[in-house]
């Protein structure tokens, strides 16, 4: 991920350009590399799934630090090997990114959460890392 240039800057969970411009998940002429929006307009940075590189977003996954159950068993059962793991911005999702084909997209409910799944066309906005 990190020497992939599919990086953009965040707005909330907008993506923009490092001038604060808006990028778009599907226009590669708005992203950049890591290094490039490390720094810039906005408050944060994000990823744009795609070239080998999707992500599981389970929302309302963790309580109070602790993953939850569901969700345990979510990630147990994910194929595709998980390159990445975060807390979301909200602190109560995670973000599993991994090395997958692009496919199309899915999201369905699970107990109290969702799971969705993105391989392309879709911007995630980074959280902080979070170790399984």
């Amino acid at each position: 991920m990190a020497n992939a240039t599919r990086w953009t800057r965040a707005d909330g969970k907008r993506p923009i350009m490092s001038n604060g411009s808006p990028a778009s998940s599907t226009d590669p002429a708005t992203w950049s590399t890591l290094e490039a929006v490390r720094y810039g307009a906005g408050d944060g940075r994000g990823f744009m799934c795609g070239d080998g590189i999707g992500c599981y977003d389970l929302d309302n996954a963790v309580h109070g630090g602790i993953v939850k159950a569901w969700a345990r068993q979510v990630i147990a059962n994910i194929e595709e090997p998980i390159i990445y793991t975060e807390l979301s911005k909200s602190g109560n999702g995670l973000h599993l990114f991994i090395k997958a084909d692009e496919s199309p997209g899915s999201r369905r409910a699970v107990a109290d959460g969702s799971v969705e799944r993105y391989t392309f066309g879709r911007f995630i906005r980074l959280g902080t890392q979070f170790d399984l």
